[in-house]
């Protein structure tokens, strides 16, 4: 057994995939009673890309994470386990990674979901650092999917603005500890006393899918927006603190904030509440909405692409999502 001391992970590679399918504001305007003004300036979403019919958590997952070997150099019969975050998976079992490792041909891999809904890929991180840090594998490939399309009630304005489907994915390798670089620490959390306030409370295992639950539309997501704004900034806020105080660092040595894009209220009021500046947080929720476990991996595979993460770069990741759960990380490039 290899010393766990010596050991950190890295992200060697990333990628995503968006469907082409583009759903706007406008076009909700048709159905709903709202307008683009309206959902503009209480999300500050203006479009969200939607699955076609023929796709699903697991082919956009293994598209993102094609992409992510791809970029990595890596072939996936080199993949020691294959990490799908996902609350939206294509069935109750078996996993979505399942899916995912046939597709990709990576037979050599263990493989399976965690469910954090939006903390998703951050608890997923927290998994796949410790296997790399123990040294029990090489290489792992983490990714956050989702198809929030088919769990959103169409008629329901409060919810069906808010998601959209896609993925992301990265690539993480081990490396010897004394390289400057890779993934500092992980930070998670729940709080199950909280978990009315985001969920789909529809019985699989409790009650079994029943017809009372369908016609009540338990089977879509539910929430309580404003009691989730309150809670969502606050552990934010304090879970990136934790992490900053971990790592002896300061918001002002931070190159990049990527939060989860859930609304550009919570993140507006996160970065105020670190006293952080806006221009230096990476938001793409105006063009994808809330994407839940995809989000954060969408928005590193576009940050690192787009040259708003370079080498030597310090990013921060927060999330918090239904459970209640949320989470941080640094990451050293």
């Amino acid at each position: 057994m290899t010393d766990s001391k010596n050991f950190k992970a890295v992200v060697a590679g990333t990628g995503a995939y968006l469907p082409e399918k583009i759903l706007t504001n406008q076009e909700l305007e048709k159905k709903l009673d709202t307008s683009d003004a309206w959902i503009v300036e209480r999300t500050g979403i203006r479009e969200r890309r939607i699955a076609a019919k023929d796709e699903c958590a697991s082919s956009m997952a293994a598209k993102a994470g094609r992409q992510a070997l791809e970029a990595g150099g890596l072939e996936a019969k080199e993949v020691d386990l294959i990490i799908v975050c996902t609350s939206s998976p294509d069935v109750l079992f078996p996993s979505t990674a399942c899916f995912v490792q046939n597709e990709l041909e990576a037979f050599g891999a263990a493989a399976f979901d965690v469910s954090a809904v939006c903390s998703g890929f951050i608890f997923g991180l927290s998994v796949a650092e410790q296997y790399l840090k123990t040294g029990r594998y090489e290489n792992i490939l983490l990714i956050g999917s989702e198809v929030n399309s088919r769990i959103v009630d169409w008629t329901d304005r409060s919810t069906c603005i808010l998601f959209g489907d896609g993925a992301g994915a990265v690539l993480l390798k081990r490396v010897e500890w004394g390289k400057p670089l890779g993934v500092m620490s992980t930070h998670i959390y729940s709080d199950g006393s909280l978990s009315d306030l985001i969920c789909v409370p529809g019985g699989i295992g409790k009650s079994g899918i029943n017809k009372d639950d369908i016609d009540d539309k338990k089977y879509f997501i539910k929430m309580s927006g404003n009691a989730t704004f309150k809670v969502a900034v606050k552990r934010m806020a304090d879970v990136i603190r934790e992490a900053l105080k971990f790592n002896d660092l300061s918001m002002e040595e931070v190159s990049l904030l990527i939060p989860h894009q859930a609304n550009e209220r919570i993140i507006s009021a996160v970065a105020d509440r670190l006293k952080y500046p806006l221009e230096k947080v990476f938001m793409n929720i105006q063009k994808y909405g809330n994407t839940s476990a995809a989000s954060i991996p969408i928005g590193i595979n576009e940050a690192r692409r787009s040259g708003r993460i370079e080498p030597g770069d310090t990013t921060v990741l927060g999330s918090v999502g239904a459970g209640l759960t949320w989470g941080s990380a640094v990451i050293k490039w």
